[in-house]
């Protein structure tokens, strides 16, 4: 909102006229991108599938799907905190996107009420949500025919606490206090298929098995016949995974610490590489083994597929169980891939601050955990809409500063809002892009 007395600031130029600058302007906005994030949402249904999941609210001065449409869209345009609210509330474009005119209807909800929202939240509420996104994955997962595969990359990720919230503990890998969200991934097309929240002390493990269990289940409902396949680092290695893979016709490739007696499995192989390095002058070589192996806690043997590599910087070894019968050179390529999912964490906790989980209960921040999964599918859907331009594969907070951060200008006319963008900038090839998707879509 504008001042009644604005700051104004005088700066020097070459032009041989001073510059004054004051936050004057009128109905402005600094997320002129906007609208190509409520048209994704628009395609996925996304707020309104959240909003049916929730419990209606006592006052309904803001209804719930505005409530999630404000808060996905601020978190996707990089306002991750309820207290930015207290400004964006009032900003024209965010009003109009949310369902409000921009100049004559009342702001948007307040830092207190979108509080209220997510702490609003109970754990019916949370399952119906979870249930959604799922939905949601397998709706735009087969949008383009049924898929005969699946790969499923699991990770872990440490979200630091924000003061003595309900289910911070400490971590003693990570040395701190937090939050330990399991994050399950399409392997092939980077969507987030689910969050769950665990408490900070949970092992890498912990509810892999009962979220593998109901997802398997509602993907093969879908696609009989499916092949399932589960791609996981060593924080997942444990037997009752391996077990329940084996028993439900899921593949697995699944990271192994190393140990003495895999370390001498390894070092024939190990020793063939460094003497390939030294007869070829000290270059990079890759090699791959595969043996069967029986750990003392599991029942059976199973094959265990390693890595002897010699890089400049020493010698290296890795190790991967799996059930795959493949090359081992093609097995552990396969398990690198899931080097990517890096990215799509990245993407999550960099561009999306998925680890911003501030609010004091658990529930809420699992609340909140989707809130950001959503603002996920939303620049993910942006992303794909953007093939064929340099931002095909570009990181989500790139998307956002080329795409969604523009000034602009917005004017409530007697029958239409005009929002005005500058006109050199450089990013207007890009929505020429997207309208002429959006024209063809619509053809």
């Amino acid at each position: 909102m504008s001042e009644s007395t604005p700051c104004v600031a005088a700066f020097p130029t070459h032009a041989g006229v001073p510059l004054t600058a004051a936050f004057d302007g009128g109905r402005l906005t600094s997320d002129g991108g906007l609208p190509w994030l409520a048209e994704a949402d628009a395609a996925l249904g996304l707020c309104e599938q959240l909003a049916a999941c929730l419990p209606a609210p006592q006052r309904k001065r803001h209804p719930l799907v505005a409530l999630c449409r404000q808060r996905v869209f601020q978190i996707a345009c990089g306002y991750a905190d309820q207290n930015d609210a207290t400004t964006l509330r009032h900003d024209p474009l965010f009003k109009l996107l949310c369902g409000r005119l921009p100049e004559s209807d009342p702001p948007l909800a307040s830092q207190a009420t979108l509080s209220r929202f997510e702490n609003r939240v109970d754990r019916r509420s949370l399952e119906r949500l979870a249930t959604a996104l799922v939905t949601l994955y397998l709706r735009e997962r087969g949008r383009h025919g049924r898929p005969t595969q699946v790969l499923l990359d699991l990770d872990g990720t440490a979200d630091p606490a924000h003061g003595k919230q309900e289910g911070v503990r400490y971590h003693a890998y990570y040395r701190q206090h937090m939050y330990h969200p399991l994050l399950v991934f399409d392997g092939d097309t980077g969507q987030l298929i689910t969050a769950v929240l665990r408490p900070g002390n949970a092992h890498g493990s912990r509810f892999a098995v009962l979220v593998l269990r109901r997802l398997v289940h509602r993907l093969r409902a879908a696609w009989p016949g499916l092949q399932v396949e589960l791609r996981a680092d060593s924080g997942f290695a444990v037997p009752r995974l391996y077990r329940w893979c084996e028993a439900n016709r899921v593949h697995y490739t699944i990271g192994l610490i190393p140990n003495p007696r895999l370390e001498a499995v390894a070092a024939p192989l190990l020793a063939e590489a460094q003497a390939k390095s030294d007869a070829a002058g000290g270059e990079k070589v890759r090699l791959a083994g595969a043996t069967w192996y029986q750990a003392d806690s599991w029942p059976q043997q199973r094959r265990v597929v390693y890595k002897a590599e010699v890089l400049a910087q020493g010698p290296n070894t890795r190790f991967v169980v799996t059930d795959h019968a493949e090359a081992p050179l093609a097995v552990y390529d396969r398990y690198v891939d899931r080097g990517q999912c890096e990215n799509y964490i990245k993407d999550f906790k960099n561009a999306l601050a998925a680890d911003r989980l501030s609010n004091h209960r658990f529930l809420a921040n699992q609340f909140r955990l989707f809130l950001h999964a959503a603002a996920y599918w939303l620049l993910h859907t942006l992303r794909g809409w953007l093939a064929g331009t340099e931002l095909a594969v570009a990181q989500f907070d790139t998307i956002r500063l080329r795409l969604l951060k523009l000034a602009g200008r917005v004017r409530q006319l007697l029958t239409c809002v005009r929002l005005h963008l500058a006109a050199s900038h450089p990013s207007e090839p890009l929505w020429r892009h997207l309208a002429t998707r959006r024209a063809a879509a619509n053809a």
